[in-house]
């Protein structure tokens, strides 16, 4: 029945003209009808460069609203409208008007993983692996959004005191220290790779601090063979995927909002082009620039 529903997309896809991106915490199953699996930069720099007349993006919203910012366009579907990011909501964008208010002159720093109307307010994005190049390219007081945790990591990587945000991902910041260097022990030949979206004293204590993308090259290029992996579970289905010859142990649970996106649900999204994402002209526009800046910045 899968690889029955796997060619019936793969021939919609190809009918419609049409592009599937997936981020590498989606099910194992999604890589197979996927024409590029990434991280958030990946996915972004894909979904400029794509000439395809659909997105089919299968992640949460504001990666979907990435996608359709910077093709406006073009038609991105989302396949389901209730995969919406938790950290991404956390910001409150009366509070954060109100914030820069406060800090007059402060440049505003947000973390990809934010909502089209967050860029909107924003200076730059970042992701989780330039943050800290594009902080410490900034002169004066910063606001960094919404992740606290990425924040902290950002502020021992430049020095620099910022503002932070009090957001953070469920996933990530769920995960204990002790928990993890209960893993160390029970792997001590194991390397420990975590993503900056972790608590910073787990961060302190792994071998490699790194996005998804990252991660995949790490492992990789490592001498090691096993891998104690801090992120969302799904990305040791990737790494296993990319690099079969080595183990990685999961460190932190599922995205439940990740997983809602399903093959039936990427086939249905597809045949009918239903969740279309939509985004108001003036926060488009103003998002568009912030993202810019970032891609250019890269």
């Amino acid at each position: 029945m899968e690889k029955e529903l796997v060619n019936k997309i793969l021939e919609l896809k190809k009918k419609k003209k049409a592009v599937i991106l997936a981020h590498n915490y989606q099910r194992p199953e999604i890589y197979e009808v996927a024409d590029f699996i990434g991280d958030s930069l990946e996915l972004s720099m894909k979904a400029k460069e794509t000439k395809a007349k659909i997105i089919v993006f299968c992640g949460v919203d504001f990666m979907a609203e990435a996608a359709k910012i910077l093709n406006p366009k073009k038609k991105v579907l989302l396949p389901d409208p209730e995969a919406k990011c938790p950290m991404a909501a956390m910001v409150n964008i009366e509070r954060l008007r109100d914030l820069k208010k406060k800090h007059p002159g402060a440049r505003v720093v947000c973390y990809i993983n934010t909502t089209a109307e967050t860029k909107a307010e924003s200076d730059i994005v970042c992701t989780s692996m330039n943050a800290a190049n594009i902080v410490d390219s900034l002169e004066g007081e910063v606001i960094f959004i919404p992740d606290q945790h990425l924040g902290e990591w950002v502020e021992e990587k430049t020095g620099k005191k910022l503002i932070l945000w009090p957001g953070f991902c469920i996933v990530h910041d769920s995960v204990l220290l002790e928990e993890v260097e209960a893993m160390n022990k029970e792997h001590p030949e194991a390397e420990v790779i975590s993503h900056p979206e972790s608590p910073i004293d787990i961060l302190r204590i792994s071998d490699c601090v790194c996005g998804t993308g990252g991660m995949i090259k790490y492992a990789s290029s490592s001498k090691k063979k096993e891998f104690i992996i801090v992120t969302e579970e799904g990305m040791c289905n990737r790494l296993r995927r990319e690099i079969p010859g080595k183990k990685f142990y999961p460190a932190a649970g599922m995205c439940q909002n990740m997983k809602r996106i399903t093959l039936e649900k990427v086939y249905e999204s597809l045949k009918d082009e239903k969740y279309e994402v939509k985004i108001p002209k003036e926060i488009e526009g103003r998002a568009r620039e912030a993202l810019g800046k970032m891609l250019e910045f890269r």
